[in-house]
């Protein structure tokens, strides 16, 4: 097999796993939809936080901007996921603002200004730097460190459910499209060589292991507990 063959079938594998993490992603963005189906049915944010909302925007629009050819030009695929990320959250955002009560919408709307300026803080001063491949690791390091702290934000979940030995607060299909979405982009990180990329997104592949085996662990007990009498025998 020619080296040029062995690069047509990377860069077939490459869009494929891309697109395929595209497609888990969406599973990810729409997931919360029924929290909002709930506040917008009962006009009212009740005690959920939006700061999740605000960080996973945040997070988007990085990611976004190194997929963008501005910064590099074989990422399309980081590119579109992002963006549509970044879509799904800002209108996460806006709706949680629109029902919040009043100190929620203050301190909402701050923190949503706050990531567009520091936003567009990244964008200019990455423009500031001439050359592509300098721009590319900086832009680079803050999208994989952002992303890291993102697949991290699931070890609270996992000491509370070896704890309280429950899967109550970790959902099954959450868990799952976490881990096709970052086995998916390790993948094409892998075949593209971008270490931004597949570093931070074999950690997300890693906790996501963590996260089915513990689901799967604890989601056996309380069959077990249903095996019990639940009358005691007589003596």
């Amino acid at each position: 097999m020619t080296p040029g063959h062995l690069y047509l079938i990377s860069r077939v594998c490459k869009d494929a796993a891309g697109a395929a993490g595209n497609i888990f992603a969406i599973g990810l963005f729409v997931s919360p939809i029924s929290t909002f189906r709930r506040i917008v049915r009962n006009k009212s944010t009740e005690h959920f936080s939006g700061l999740p909302y605000m960080y996973a925007l945040l997070n988007c629009l990085i990611c976004m901007w190194y997929g963008s050819p501005l910064i590099s030009r074989d990422n399309l695929l980081v590119l579109t996921v992002n963006s549509a990320g970044a879509v799904f959250q800002f209108v996460y955002i806006v709706l949680f603002i629109t029902y919040a009560d009043k100190a929620g919408k203050v301190r909402m709307t701050g923190f949503l200004l706050a990531i567009i300026g520091a936003f567009a803080v990244v964008v200019a001063g990455s423009l500031q730097i001439p050359e592509l491949a300098l721009r590319r690791m900086t832009v680079g390091l803050l999208s994989g460190a952002s992303l890291i702290s993102m697949f991290a934000s699931p070890l609270f979940i996992i000491n509370l459910v070896i704890r309280t030995k429950s899967v109550e607060f970790m959902p099954f299909y959450l868990s799952l499209s976490t881990f096709l979405m970052s086995t998916s982009f390790l993948l094409y990180g892998l075949f593209n060589d971008d270490i931004f990329i597949y570093v931070p997104n074999g950690i997300g592949t890693i906790l996501g292991i963590i996260q089915l085996v513990l689901y799967f662990y604890f989601k056996r007990r309380p069959e077990d507990k249903l095996k019990e009498p639940l009358v005691a025998p007589n003596a």
